[in-house]
């Protein structure tokens, strides 16, 4: 399931290719077709992201609310030359059931697969979004209502960094590594948590996360977040980022984690076995011994 950074890149996209712009809005599969008549040749005012949902403002109190879940995309993609202006969305070449189509003059949108997609209006957004924890990706986000629902709970503190009325947009890679660079034991309860140390997590995902957003890949390893800090420093990133369309994972970095899928595998602090097992819908991994309860 695509995590918080992957859907705050989506609503970049949309934003670049679309903001401002009246938009033809289609539903080529037939799923969606009442609300793409809602909000077809309607000005497409912002897309935002909470967490893992989508919400893309459409003028006259119409939002486009998105959860692409397990297996949905929603890729950003230039049209050709001969294809860009008043474009006939359905003249432009469809692969897969494509549940909701935005077409502008210069780029086009194609949602497949999606847990959720709806029309809601700007106070359905807002009882919504009330639902979900903080997001370490939005400026407004305060850490401290995490703090206070986890700080109460009993369950493992794995499994409530995957609730998102806790904590909105962390999957199971970000779980997995933020609690192993913590040294945490992933079934601790929340409430034996130290304040201090659900700091330190909040402040590395706030870290980590971004460097998501702009390179559509979790960077989690200390060598390949200091070299995507430093390309970002000297102005290197925007251009990785323009060609991201959103239709594959970025490859700029190679693919490697702590823990994540290394079941077996020898830690590569300590060399003990990475364990794993199923926990809140999900593979957890973690080391044994990095992480023994303190």
């Amino acid at each position: 399931m695509p995590e918080g950074h992957t859907i705050h890149a989506l609503a970049g996209r949309l934003n670049r290719a679309f903001a401002g712009e009246s938009v033809r809005v289609t539903s080529l599969q037939g799923r969606f077709a009442g609300g793409a008549q809602i909000l077809d040749r309607r000005v497409l005012v912002e897309a935002g992201a909470w967490g893992k949902n989508l919400f893309v403002e459409f003028d006259g109190d119409a939002w486009l609310h998105v959860h692409l879940g397990l297996i949905g995309l929603f890729p950003v993609m230039p049209l050709p030359a001969d294809l860009r202006g008043a474009a006939d969305p359905e003249d432009i070449p469809v692969t897969g059931a494509v549940r909701l189509r935005i077409t502008g003059d210069g780029h086009v949108a194609d949602l497949r697969g999606p847990m959720t997609c709806a029309v809601l209006t700007g106070d359905e957004v807002t009882a919504f979004s009330r639902r979900l924890g903080p997001d370490p990706l939005r400026p407004d986000a305060d850490p401290e209502l995490g703090w206070a629902k986890l700080s109460r709970s009993t369950r493992p503190i794995a499994e409530l960094l995957m609730d998102q009325a806790v904590l909105a947009g962390v999957g199971n890679v970000y779980r997995c590594e933020v609690l192993f660079r913590h040294r945490v034991d992933p079934m601790r309860p929340g409430k034996e948590l130290r304040r201090s140390t659900w700091r330190a997590i909040w402040d590395d995902l706030v870290l980590m996360l971004p460097l998501g957003v702009v390179y559509h890949q979790i960077l989690t390893m200390d060598d390949q977040i200091e070299a995507a800090q430093a390309e970002i420093a000297d102005g290197q990133a925007p251009r990785y980022t323009a060609d991201i369309t959103g239709d594959r994972l970025g490859d700029h970095f190679e693919r490697r984690f702590f823990l994540y899928k290394r079941t077996g595998e020898p830690c590569l602090v300590c060399g003990s076995k990475v364990r794993s097992k199923p926990l809140a819908g999900r593979t957890l991994y973690w080391c044994g011994r990095c992480q023994r309860r303190r």
